[in-house]
């Protein structure tokens, strides 16, 4: 009998979906965060009977088949990147992106990982850093005796010295797209690796055509939907209810033609 190995690969699949739900609503209040949808697809179909076979001499043909699924499979988990609202945190060092792209960080062994978190920090030599203490790129260093830092829409990055009442320009935030975004790898620390599938990096000025704009003292919120999230819970909970009952009833239905002989 089929069924119980079917059952068994739909129960693996909400395993899979119930821990995808419960990653998501863990990060409901992680800055930055995008939540994930597992997607799944059928496996392969034993077919007794074609589709088309002949039914008789004179050319009748079956209109449908008998084909039997063996269950399925996850295909994937899908990172929706649709924006998060913007929280006012009234931090100078704080920046949230409001629209389309990515902070470039620069990593400690060279690479370069990409972040919608704008809690930045300074470092001990006054540069922009992430809360992980990486160089945000371009690299940025404040001045000591700054008294105000401001960052413009457009990503530059302006600090006023002592009494100068005209501020002095330190560099331009700049961002980052690609052309298939979820194919991006997150590395944690709400951090992201290009890949193969994400495609190479497209460097990009905040305000651009299609480039969202900074937004200074804001941070972006998770764009998880808690209600929906628990909605999608019980789903998955009842799902994994029926294909065990479903294991239930083959194991009874094997058990009576044992008994009948």
């Amino acid at each position: 009998m089929k069924a119980l190995g079917i059952a068994a690969t739909g129960m693996l699949a909400q395993q899979t979906n119930v821990d995808v739900i419960s990653n998501n609503i863990a990060n409901a209040n992680t800055t930055g965060f995008k939540s994930s949808r597992a997607a799944f697809q059928d496996l392969i179909y034993q077919s007794v009977s074609r589709e088309g076979a002949l039914t008789s001499e004179q050319g009748t043909m079956t209109p449908t088949g008998i084909d039997i699924g063996l269950g399925v499979q996850t295909a994937g988990t899908v990172r929706l990147n649709t924006q998060g609202g913007l929280l006012s945190t009234e931090n100078v060092l704080d920046v949230a992106i409001d629209g389309r792209g990515f902070f470039v960080v620069n990593m400690p062994d060279g690479g370069r990982a990409y972040t919608r978190d704008g809690a930045f920090r300074m470092s001990a030599e006054g540069e922009l850093v992430t809360l992980q203490g990486y160089q945000v790129d371009p690299g940025i260093v404040i001045p000591e005796g700054a008294q105000n830092i401001e960052i413009n829409e457009q990503g530059v990055v302006m600090a006023y010295l002592e009494n100068d009442p005209v501020p002095v320009e330190l560099g331009r935030l700049t961002l980052a797209t690609f052309i298939n975004e979820a194919g991006l790898r997150p590395v944690g620390n709400n951090l992201l690796e290009g890949t193969v599938a994400s495609g190479d990096e497209l460097p990009a000025n905040p305000g651009d055509a299609g480039i969202g704009v900074l937004r200074q003292g804001y941070l972006e919120n998770s764009n998880v939907n808690i209600i929906q999230q628990i909605t999608d819970l019980i789903s998955a909970q009842r799902a994994y209810e029926m294909n065990s009952k479903t294991i239930e009833t083959a194991d009874q239905m094997m058990s009576t033609a044992t008994r009948m002989r």
